[in-house]
Parts: structure tokens; sequence; C-alpha cells
């Protein structure tokens, strides 16, 4: 891949200097998506048909380190750029347990982002929608005395689907317009808040909107379907949510276990129902989750919803399947991400030239073989430090200090604190690192 001089220097800028911090870059992923174009057509195909009022359920399989939140992240780039809202939640037995939908609900709305607005988007989000519904009232003949009663009209008439199975959604979002009207920034707030799904908020709030109580597991799915109706008329035609690192369920006490296995299973058969139009639902999750005692196989009707063959040759997986596995890195394919992250770098540096020079093809595959071997030759356990040292210890100092040549003055270390609790659990039995 030749990057291109053309990147905008605040792109290139957010995604280094992520990759220096040894974190996944949050935007920018196109130009390190070395390897993911087999998964283009089908991926965008799905995010047209939920734009089109579809639903798509996606699981995405990988070791540690295959690229599981790169791939997400950077799916969740193509999403926003067909104006998609996008919310990434990371599954946790203590902060967000799968089997309390509720709660995964509350995260949501806190991660929401659009294109235009970071998390949480959930306020500009309700309040175009608002705006939306003004303009439809006025193009249709409303005169400015006649408005509040012709938006509340269409707010009845827009969110009816969804008072079936959750009427407070509606409820809330009138107490929050009428706060709004009357000048309580205080009580908007509080409302909108519960309708985010937060709980504990103020009861003289909540009496002013004219609800009560706080979210449950199942009042969660009849506000998710409220928020795709918002979503949708406010000018975004699809959510992608990313429920990632779901295989942290195997590790909690086996009946809150079987609770959110079910839960999983209970959305993904929501999905498919059709009652949510505009979801694209993604989870992420390592084989052994997929295929351990301990995880999907637990549940059989949940392993027959995600059964997927990845018996034959990798080449030949089918990315329109329901489960799709991401092969991992090679020696090679690190490589080749390392050159590319080179060359990007190289684009805005000081020195370009003294960057591409000095820190060659050949050097970024010794450093990404000394890498890998550092790990005790785990060169999938490698990505996320081969890059964090290849940009701040090499590409930094070759940029910076003319006299400094990589091959002479640079020998890679890997110390313990360096490394995640993953990463450290992973290598522990093959290497002994310098702590």
């Amino acid at each position: 891949m030749n990057v291109s001089t053309q990147v905008s220097v605040a792109r290139r800028r957010a995604v280094i200097d992520a990759l220096r911090r040894g974190a996944v870059p949050d935007s920018g992923l196109d130009l390190l998506a070395t390897g993911l174009d087999r998964f283009e057509a089908a991926l965008d195909a799905e995010l047209d048909a939920v734009a089109s009022g579809g639903s798509v359920f996606k699981a995405v399989r990988g070791e540690y380190g295959s690229g599981k939140t790169f791939f997400t992240r950077w799916l969740g780039e193509r999403a926003k750029r067909r104006n998609f809202a996008v919310a990434e939640i990371q599954i946790s037995e203590t902060e967000t347990p799968l089997h309390r939908l509720e709660t995964v609900y509350r995260r949501l709305t806190e991660r929401l982002a659009t294109a235009a607005f970071p998390p949480s988007a959930l306020r500009p989000v309700v309040d175009a929608w608002f705006y939306a519904l003004e303009e439809d009232a006025l193009a249709d003949g409303a005169s400015e005395e006649d408005l509040p009663a012709e938006v509340d009209g269409l707010l009845t008439a827009r969110l009816a689907e969804v008072s079936r199975h959750a009427p407070s959604f509606a409820t809330a979002l009138r107490g929050y317009r009428n706060a709004l009207a009357s000048g309580d920034e205080a009580t908007a707030a509080a409302v909108l808040a519960w309708l985010g799904g937060q709980p504990h908020v103020a009861a003289a709030a909540r009496r002013a909107a004219g609800v009560r109580g706080d979210l449950d597991h199942f009042g969660a799915l009849g506000f998710l379907q409220g928020l795709l109706t918002v979503l949708r008329d406010s000018g975004h035609p699809g959510l992608l949510v990313v429920l990632d690192e779901v295989e942290t369920l195997q590790r909690v006490r086996s009946d809150a276990r079987d609770k959110a296995l079910n839960a999983l299973r209970q959305l993904i058969d929501e999905v498919h129902s059709g009652r949510f139009p505009g979801l694209y639902l993604l989870i992420t999750g390592t084989p052994a989750f997929y295929d351990g005692r301990q995880g999907v196989q637990r549940l059989a009707p949940l392993a027959q919803r995600l059964a997927t063959d990845f018996t034959t040759d990798p080449r030949f997986d089918n990315p329109r399947a329901v489960q799709v596995r991401l092969p991992g890195f090679t020696l090679e394919s690190l490589t080749g991400l390392g050159i590319t992250i080179r060359d990007l770098y190289a684009a805005g540096a000081d020195a370009p030239d003294r960057v591409k020079e000095l820190a060659d093809d050949a050097y970024v595959t010794d450093l990404a073989r000394a890498v890998g071997g550092a790990l005790g030759g785990k060169v999938g356990v490698a990505p996320r430090l081969f890059l964090k040292k290849l940009v701040g210890d090499v590409l930094d100092r070759i940029d910076q200090f003319p006299d400094f040549d990589p091959r002479a003055h640079y020998t890679l270390t890997v110390s313990g604190t360096e490394l995640t609790e993953v990463e450290r659990n992973l290598t522990a039995d093959d290497v002994e690192l310098d702590l």
C-alpha cells in the first residue's frame, strides 16, 4: 500500500500518536487496513442492507493480537461514511454484564458517536430529531402557533410501534422537549439522562417528565427500538453496535454466564426477526469463546446460530457468513504493516529521506522478527508492541537526531511493564522478560 502524501496532517498525527502510545487509533484506519480488502465487498453490502431498513448480526473471531479491535473500528469508519451512528462497548462482568441489557443500552448511549459528534452524541441526535419533526410539520403547513401540537402528533406517529413495547420512551422525549421549552435546562438534562438509561435520576425530573423508576432489562430492547427510530429520522440510516471482548463471559460465575449467553441468543433472534431495522450488531471473541465448553457451546441454541465451517483453507472463508475469522499476523504481514506505517510517518516527517533510508524494508523486517522473538516467537501477539517500538523508539529518533542509526544505536528490549495482562499471560510460558 502506498501512503499518499495527500493525507491530512491531523489524520496522520492521530494515527501516529495512537501507535506511539501502543493503542489502536480511533480514526484513519483506512490508511492501515492491510489484509482487510477481502471483507470489504461483503461488509459494505451488509451496511447498505442495514441502511435500507434491514438488520445484521455478525460475529468476529480471532486470537489476541489478530486485530479484532482494529477490524471493528475500521468497520466503524466505513459505517460513519454512510452517516451511521456507532457505539463500541466493552463487555465486562462488573461494568457491563451482558445479561443486564439495561446496562448494555446505557453504555451504548454513553459511547454513541457520529461522524460529526464524539461520544456521547445522544443529545445532538435527539435535538436533530426534534428539528426534523418541526421541519416536517412546517412543510405540511403548520403555523407557528400550531407547531408544538403538530410536532407532538408527529412524535406520537413516528414512535407508535416503539410505544407498543416501551411507551415511556416517547413520554420521556416529550418531557425533555417541554423542559427545554420552559427554559429548565437541569430537568431537560436529567430527563435525557434517564432516556439514556442512566440510573438514579432525580425523582423531581422523572415526575416532571411523567416517567417512573429506572430502565430494566426488558425495557432496554424497546428503548433500542426507539433510538433507532430517532437516529433514522435525524439523518442516520443505521447504528453499528460493537460488543467487544465477549470472551470475558468465560470467566464469570456459571449462573451469570448462562444468563449472558441466553441474552446474546435473544439479541440475535430479535435482530433476525426484524425488530431492529437499521441495526448492525457485531460481537468479537476468541476461538476459545466460540468453540470451548465455557463459551458459546454451553448453550446449544446459541451455538447453532453461530455455527460456521472453518475447516477449509482460510483463503476460502466466506465473508458473508454469520461468523468470520481474522487469521492473525504472520512475520510477512506484520512487516507489511510496519512498512505502511513507516511510509505514513515519513510523509509527515521533518527528515523523510533519512527515515526511509535508515528504517528501510530490511530493517523493518528485522525489527518485526526481533519483537516476535522477544515474545517467545508468538508473532500474533506482537502487532501492538511492534508498532509502538517502531514509532516511538525508532522512527521518532531517526527523525529528530541526525546521527542516530537504529542498527548501531538501538537494541530492542521488552519489559514486563510494557505488556498488557493478556500479553504477559500469553508469553509467560515461553520467555522470561526483562522486568
